[in-house]
């Protein structure tokens, strides 16, 4: 089995490599940019990691694991316009290094282009490949909508969250995964443990971010700590409290909600959430999901050593700081 970083090198090299087109330079040079701004490459990786725990020739699992890099990116393209984002990874968002226009047009051109990349695989299977890619972007694109609709929502429920969160970031980690596993030769049955692997890790990853936004350090998260009190966002630790709170406390939550002043409702909230042990509860429930997801990669039929380094990647994700 090769490394992350083996892979992390193999997959950089491949994509370094890319020619998405360059006329119009105004549709091509922002496709470029964009999948030049870096990262993990998680999901390609993973992609890559399934097919090398059924079959070492991972070289015919990149074109399919370059198409689902150019689809999470195409989604960072137009999640950049809807949530106004001036940056990301650093840099300036497409939309506003050129505009909103030209950021849309090249984001529909981008998920294009990953299906027809991942037309390029050479396999036996490729229909089941695109059935699979296809029902995660049509997920993904739920995910997104429902996790607009939140924003006016007036209460959401704990099975809600988690399934927008399921849809719009997990499923996409099963897919990588699902997908690179049948390149490489895995049965259904294992692809689809692997695939709910991925999905499980996704959910408990989410939840972990929404642990971080709040109790994070900000000088190691590089992010404004509360970010999410701040903008009343419905994450699972908000949607608790508010299920949780006493009548004596409500009153003081909803005008902690309207406060203006970050500093003070950021800090109260966290009163708040200490009060309720919020932090225990998404913990416990962030678990949960991890210990799913380690049961589905337990079935997956092959040699335990292999599987190790899927296991190191779900905990180096869970045990982040940023």
């Amino acid at each position: 089995m090769k490394t992350y970083q083996q892979l992390f090198e193999i997959f950089s090299s491949h994509i370094n490599a890319a020619n998405y087109g360059s006329n119009p330079k105004e549709l091509y040079e922002p496709i470029d940019y964009m999948m030049q701004l870096g990262g993990k490459r998680l999901r390609p990786i993973l992609a890559l990691m399934a097919c090398d725990l059924f079959d070492s020739n991972i070289e015919k699992a990149l074109h399919a694991a370059h198409a689902i890099e150019v689809f999470h990116n195409f989604t960072l393209v137009h999640d950049d316009i809807m949530d106004n984002a001036p940056l990301r990874r650093g840099k300036e968002t497409v939309y506003k290094k050129w505009n909103m226009p030209i950021a849309i047009l090249s984001g529909d051109l981008m998920m294009i282009k990953a299906t027809e990349l991942l037309c390029e695989t050479e396999t036996a299977n490729l229909k089941s490949l695109l059935q699979i890619f296809n029902k995660t972007a049509i997920e993904v694109c739920e995910g997104q909508q429902i996790d607009m609709n939140f924003e006016t929502q007036k209460s959401v429920s704990h099975d809600e969250y988690l399934e927008m969160i399921k849809l719009k970031t997990a499923v996409l980690l099963g897919c990588s995964l699902q997908i690179g596993a049948l390149i490489g030769g895995a049965s259904n049955d294992d692809a689809q443990h692997l695939y709910e692997f991925g999905k499980n890790i996704g959910i408990a990853f989410q939840i972990q971010d929404d642990i971080l936004d709040t109790f994070g350090d900000g000088t190691i998260t590089g992010k404004q700590v509360g970010g999410d009190i701040i903008a009343n966002k419905k994450t699972l630790l908000l949607i608790e409290l508010l299920e949780s709170v006493h009548k004596d406390d409500k009153k003081l939550l909803d005008d902690l909600m309207q406060m203006t002043d970050a500093e003070n409702k950021v800090q109260g909230v966290i009163n708040l959430y200490d009060k309720y042990m919020i932090k225990q509860f998404a913990e416990s429930k962030k678990q949960q999901y991890l210990d799913l997801a380690y049961q589905h990669l337990a079935d997956v039929q092959v040699d335990e050593a292999k599987k190790t380094i899927l296991t190191h990647t779900a905990e180096e994700l869970m045990n982040r700081v940023s």
